[in-house]
């Protein structure tokens, strides 16, 4: 149990400071290969690039102990493209939608029909279409656009933000906000439990208080002793906590696991499934709204080519292929001591698209959920550490307990030994 808590003197410690384990991030575009026909109404046809493969580098920053047994911190993320791993290189160029544009078309639907002819209008002089050949370093790492401006001017606070635009933009040399978690010191049963999340209980993203809660972990280690039922964790990405149920029992080159992969009801709507009706408004279950956390952008989350999604969804565009092999996510934790030994987390990226009556620049596009990109977070303890980790937290445990029964027999034999004695003698 020392071993285990996030103390300075525990074994676990300076895997939880600065995690060890190597991480990659792999990313998937989804490149439009008809955009003409689109524009005229046509269905989308996708075509699969990369993946493009990164290393992340997490480390702890600001590290400070409380007296309630808890202890907050930053955790940072570097990112160092891996061509080697790769299938491509950032100055690749892909056809995608113009995420600024559609995205903001959708987004001022509603508005008086002068302001969208004044967007049409700007985006005409602007250049801009509904479609844009960029590389994938623009597309992740950000680009100067003359769109941002003109947005701002026409409708402040649209999208709060200047300068460069792109998705991944404010993930590399960033943090995920300021976690404070349970130290487990005085109750172990709570030990990497969030306690707050930039100072918040909840968030105020969605529209029930279940669906607000911040619950589990920050998604690197749990509780030891744990039960083959579910597990936790809060996640900035996403906007929401997140969970896992069990599927298996299995081992990780030797040391046992328990898998725990996302129930077919994550994101599943408030239709097929009740709890979730605090993250609507809701479409097709298999998809989840995340407009209000991002930016009131039309942009929903879901597993890679919608996997465990409504069908509708994959028949809507061509170039799909759900598999759980490929796109299911999974979780692989050691249950005596609540450390991830395999893992990879998967999500994919979508932008909701349709002809906006008023701009003339998003033609006869038909209403349909746009996949632009699935990545995969993935990670497993090897090496080094995972010797020093089946040394002393499977084999050593492991070793005090066939010892623990051997003393226990010896026990027994010597009661019985005294017995017959004291039998004998009289």
């Amino acid at each position: 149990l020392q071993n285990v808590r996030i103390d300075p003197n525990s074994i676990s410690f300076s895997m939880w400071k600065d995690i060890p384990i190597p991480f990659y991030l792999s990313v998937h575009f989804f490149e439009v290969v008809n955009p003409k026909e689109v524009l005229q109404g046509a269905k989308p046809v996708l075509n699969q690039r990369g993946p493009y493969v990164y290393r992340e580098l997490r480390y702890k920053t600001n590290i400070t102990f409380h007296d309630n047994d808890t202890v907050s911190f930053l955790e940072y993320r570097k990112l160092f493209f891996q061509p080697d791993m790769s299938s491509g290189n950032e100055e690749e160029y892909i056809v995608v939608p113009n995420i600024l544009m559609m995205g903001a078309a959708v987004m001022m639907e509603n508005l008086p029909n002068f302001v969208k002819l004044l967007l049409s209008g700007a985006l005409a002089g602007l250049k801009q279409e509904a479609f844009m050949n960029r590389t994938v370093g623009e597309i992740m790492w950000g680009y100067e656009d003359p769109l941002i401006d003109t947005i701002n001017m026409l409708v402040p606070g649209l999208i709060p933000f200047k300068g460069k635009f792109g998705l991944f933009i404010e993930l590399n040399n960033s943090n995920s906000g300021l976690f404070t978690v349970n130290t487990g010191v005085k109750n172990i049963s709570r030990v990497h439990m969030v306690d707050s999340w930039n100072g918040l209980k909840k968030v105020n993203y969605w529209r029930s208080s279940e669906c607000n809660m911040i619950n589990g972990t920050a998604g690197e280690l749990w509780p030891p002793f744990m039960s083959p039922t579910s597990l936790e964790f809060y996640s900035p990405d996403a906007c929401r906590s997140m969970t896992l149920v069990y599927e298996q029992s299995g081992k990780f080159k030797d040391v046992p696991i328990y898998r725990f992969v996302a129930p077919k009801t994550l994101f599943a709507n408030g239709t097929d499934y009740p709890p979730n009706e605090g993250f609507c408004p809701c479409m097709q279950s298999g998809i989840q709204n995340v407009s209000t956390c991002r930016l009131n952008a039309p942009m929903f989350i879901s597993h890679p080519h919608f996997y465990n999604a409504d069908p509708a969804l994959v028949n809507a565009v061509e170039g799909l292929h759900p598999s759980k092999d490929q796109h299911a996510l999974f979780l692989d934790v050691h249950p005596m001591t609540g450390i991830p030994m395999n893992c990879s987390i998967k999500l994919q990226l979508n932008l909701y698209i349709k002809q906006v009556s008023g701009i003339i620049q998003t033609g006869k596009i038909k209403p349909v959920v746009l996949p632009l990109l699935w990545f995969a977070e993935s990670g497993s303890i090897e090496g080094s550490v995972l010797k020093q980790f089946y040394t002393n937290l499977v084999l050593i445990p492991s070793l005090l307990d066939y010892l623990q029964y051997i003393f226990l027999g010896l026990s027994v034999l010597l009661i019985i030994s005294a017995a017959v004695t004291m039998v004998m003698s009289q």
